[in-house]
C-alpha cells in the first residue's frame, strides 16, 4: 500500500486528478454495463448503446471492456468489442503520453 501511495505521490497534482477520474469513470462504466445486463434479462428499459459508448469514449473504455466479459454483455457483437479495444488502445497512449 506504501509503495501505491508514494508512486501516486510522485505525480503531479494534474496526472493525479486524472488517474483518480480515470477510476472513477471505469468503475462507473463497469457498473453501466451490469446494469444494462440486468435490464435486458429482466426485459425492463435499456441503457442506451449511446450512452455506454459514451461512458466509453470519455475514459471508461477499460471498465466497459470487463464489464462486457464479466457480465456476458454484448461479447456476441465482434463489431462492439473491436471498436472498444481500438478506443482503450488510444486511450492508454494518451495516458502514457500525459503521464511522462
Amino acid at each position: 500500500m506504501d509503495f501505491f501511495i508514494k508512486w501516486f505521490l510522485d505525480f503531479t497534482l494534474l496526472a493525479q486528478i486524472l488517474i483518480i477520474y480515470l477510476i472513477i469513470i471505469n468503475i462507473a462504466t463497469f457498473f453501466y454495463f451490469g446494469l444494462d445486463k440486468m435490464k435486458a434479462s429482466l426485459a425492463h428499459k435499456r441503457i442506451s448503446e449511446k450512452k455506454l459508448w459514451t461512458l466509453s469514449m470519455v475514459g471508461g473504455s477499460l471498465g466497459g471492456i470487463l464489464g462486457m466479459h464479466f457480465f456476458r454483455h454484448k461479447t456476441q457483437k465482434l463489431s462492439f468489442q473491436i471498436i472498444m479495444a481500438i478506443i482503450l488502445s488510444v486511450q492508454i497512449c494518451l495516458v502514457i503520453w500525459i503521464l511522462m
